[in-house]
């Protein structure tokens, strides 16, 4: 497994100890099995940034820190360079790059989100708050619980993450898009 994963999993063992919650309230907060949940903390599997959204808006911690080990530093503006955000590989084809993680107290967690093309079925995610996702270059079928539905470049979602959902690249193209996810 990818040495950052390892690392973000010893912040999530790290903090739940630290706030003496149970794995039983981690799990939940989480919507997951406490079997799952400690294959997080294991650093064994990729952690969705859905669970790790969850965490940080339930236990009121910034997702920099968990994600980069590194506490937001700026107030009134932050700049992010083409290519240059915190940078997450996290669930296997996905991968995040954070371009807010500077900013202290932001109410919007902003992704550049690159999905390489895959048959294989993702897991799905589902985290508090909203999210709006951009297509930037390729296409995506985004699944919203049981609809699929089929979004092209330049075409825009905006929608209620409770909701169990996943993307895919289509067509055997990369994908990249903008996903801000709503606090």
């Amino acid at each position: 497994m990818n040495e950052q994963i390892r690392q973000i999993a010893k912040r999530l063992q790290g903090l739940r100890e630290a706030l003496e919650f149970t794995l039983d309230e981690a799990a939940d907060v989480c919507h997951t099995t406490v079997d799952n949940y400690l294959k997080y903390e294991s650093g064994a599997v990729d952690i969705p940034v859905g669970v790790l959204h969850n965490i940080s808006k339930h236990y009121n911690i910034e997702l920099t820190a968990l994600i980069a080990g590194e506490e937001p530093h700026v107030f009134e503006y932050s700049i992010t360079r083409k290519g240059k955000g915190v940078g997450v590989h996290s669930r296997g084809a996905y991968q995040y790059e954070s371009l807010g993680s500077s900013f202290v107290g932001r109410k919007a967690e902003p992704f550049m989100v690159t999905v390489e093309p895959s048959e294989k079925e993702r897991e799905p995610s589902a985290h508090v708050g909203q999210e709006f996702i951009l297509v930037l270059e390729g296409e995506m079928e985004l699944r919203l619980n049981d609809k699929k539905i089929l979004l092209h470049q330049g075409d825009t979602i905006y929608f209620n993450s409770e909701l169990s959902h996943n993307m895919r690249a289509v067509n055997n193209i990369r994908c990249k898009f903008l996903a801000v996810i709503l606090k």
